[in-house]
């Protein structure tokens, strides 16, 4: 698992070793330390020579400049390498998001891949920082500790001996047990998370249907939840700490019995004890550090754990790196063939053998029952999702033969829900062109009816969209999205029922102004008016997913009683009833 993240450590290689080097030179001072002290006291204070005192005082404060040194180095390198290191791992864990399928975001879920890219990483990085300065630190000193007191006595050595491996087995149970607890709590992160995305982005619905209460108990709930896992793998890990406290404490009363006895028999002297005595203190101190290394890397395991998942993820579409070169001759702009289509985990098809073409410049409108696989439908043609059976063409070539770029460049979108972003007006515009003129801008807007839009705002194209345009209202933030896919100058534009904030009069006029447009661009509509398609050249009418009927408004409303029945639903005055056994308008 980290060997999978430790490519991103390659640019910190000489980061990543100097900073334990350091941290190895500080272990060796402070591991001097116990010795001058006990030469201050069996030889300066026994023979009560001042001077020898003074120079070992000095020489005190010259291991503790070096230390202080040493540490803040290695911290300097840590902290380099780890923040480089969340750098391009954020960095390439977004990268990789950004070349999913909808299939692969619609299975993994956003609000995971939100908790992933921040907390995830962020606990990453805390781990690596405290890796680098700690990891080597707390084991040197206490191995340090145990070989120094063998050079100063080998009875009194064996309790270090026998207490070290106690504690290092102590601690890795607990590691053992934690770190699968710790991924099960940032997957409750991940329910708290998108519960508050949930509402946050659906705050308007919930007061509408004064649904705040019901809200607040439902965040509780799972908040709790996370709160009591959180306090159960806390009480674990909290084990650490008195476990090796008592552990050590029983070593320091036995070092200290077997240190006395050898005082008074004479092999050793009152400045050796307090050196042992000071060792031992040195392991408590690294092993408190040591107990919140091993929380915090246990975190960052399970977080490590679950980024490489995202990273393993392989995007279910590929794309060729040099796209093939649509056949300019072909008739059909878009051509459907035998297309069936399954969201992963469903259990029926949305589509089912679909088949028709589109010549280019012809508008075709799509109309349908709810759930009747209208976006569906059009989703496969900028290659959203891969069609299960059959093939999508543009311009004669399968769209899995196109590179991104090439599709990108041949299909505009707008999408059902309207997203504009934080910027001007004129950023969001040049989303899809971004060398375009003024010029081309505000004919695009004039296209999309949005002039009166822009010109109402102060700065007009400078004008600052807030997140999402919520300083914008529906109307206004449909025709700015269908304005930025108009910039793009597509051949083929899809208006996926991106006119249903839009009056009647100002629909007609954008279909209007989008008919009159230079060039062959064709056109495909997914509406639930039938007044909006009904000058379509070609109207395909889904049901359940199959296709009900197509042709023209005229030939459906002679041959298909789907479509029928949606036309007089909206018109049900032009609904013919039988009058004297003739069939006459109502």
């Amino acid at each position: 698992m980290m060997r999978r993240l430790a490519v991103y450590l390659k640019n910190y290689k000489m980061e990543s070793i100097l900073a334990p080097l350091f941290k190895a030179l500080e272990v060796v001072f402070d591991l001097l330390v116990p010795i001058v002290v006990a030469q201050i006291i069996d030889v300066g204070v026994a023979q009560g020579d001042t001077g020898y005192i003074i120079r070992r005082v000095l020489l005190l404060i010259l291991l503790a400049l070096l230390g202080l040194c040493s540490s803040v180095t290695a911290q300097y390198f840590a902290a380099k390498a780890s923040v480089g290191f969340a750098t391009k791992l954020r960095q390439s864990v977004f990268d990789h998001v950004q070349r999913f399928s909808y299939t692969e975001l619609d299975t993994i879920g956003t609000s995971t891949l939100i908790t992933r890219l921040t907390d995830d990483i962020n606990q990453v990085q805390n781990g690596l920082n405290m890796g680098l300065r700690l990891l080597l630190r707390s084991p040197l000193v206490v191995i340090g500790s145990m070989i120094m007191a063998f050079t100063i006595n080998v009875q009194c050595a064996l309790t270090f001996a026998v207490s070290i491996p106690l504690l290092f087995a102590v601690t890795f149970c607990i590691m053992f047990v934690s770190i699968p607890l710790f991924r099960k709590v940032q997957g409750k992160l991940d329910t708290v998370t998108g519960l508050t995305r949930e509402n946050l982005t659906g705050v308007r619905v919930i007061r509408a249907f004064c649904r705040e209460q019901g809200s607040v108990e439902e965040f509780e709930r799972e908040n709790r939840a996370l709160t009591h896992f959180s306090e159960f793998v806390g009480k674990i890990s909290a084990l650490l700490n008195p476990l090796t406290y008592v552990l050590i404490n029983i070593a320091t009363i036995i070092l200290i019995q077997r240190a006395g006895v050898q005082v008074n028999l004479g092999d050793m002297q009152q400045g050796q004890v307090v050196a042992l005595y000071n060792y031992m203190a040195q392991m408590i101190i690294e092993l408190i550090k040591l107990a919140s290394l091993v929380i915090t890397l246990n975190k960052s395991l399970a977080c490590a754990g679950r980024v490489v998942k995202v990273l393993e993820v392989e995007p279910g579409m590929q794309y060729p790196t040099a796209g093939k070169t649509a056949d300019a001759a072909a008739q059909n702009a878009v051509e459907f063939s035998h297309v069936s289509f399954t969201y992963a985990g469903a259990g029926a098809p949305s589509l089912s053998d679909i088949s028709f073409s589109v010549k280019k410049g012809q508008t075709v409108g799509i109309i349908g029952g709810t759930g009747s696989g209208k976006t569906s439908l059009v989703n496969l043609i900028p290659r959203f999702y891969d069609a299960g059976e059959g093939q999508v063409r543009i311009n004669g070539l399968p769209v899995e033969e196109y590179s991104k770029e090439g599709i990108c460049q041949k299909v505009g979108v707008v999408p059902q829900r309207a997203v504009l972003f934080k910027g001007s007006i004129r950023d969001n515009l040049k989303w899809g062109n971004e060398n375009a003129s003024d010029q081309l801008l505000w004919k695009a807007i004039d296209t999309a009816q949005a002039r009166e839009v822009v010109e109402g705002k102060p700065g007009m194209l400078d004008f600052a969209i807030s997140q999402n345009g919520k300083n914008l209202s529906g109307g206004q933030r449909q025709r700015l999205t269908i304005a930025r896919a108009l910039v793009k100058e597509p051949e083929i534009l899809i208006l996926d029922d991106s006119a249903s904030a839009l009056d009647f009069a100002t629909d007609a006029a954008l279909r209007r102004a989008i008919a009159s447009m230079e060039g062959k661009l064709t056109t495909f509509i997914v509406s639930q008016r039938t007044s909006s398609i009904r000058q379509a050249d070609l109207i395909l009418v889904l049901e359940d997913g199959h296709l009900a009927g197509k042709g023209t408004h005229e030939e459906l409303m002679q041959n298909c009683p789907t479509y029928q029945e949606i036309y007089y639903s909206q018109f049900p005055e032009e609904r013919p009833t039988k009058a004297a056994g003739k069939e006459v308008l109502a």
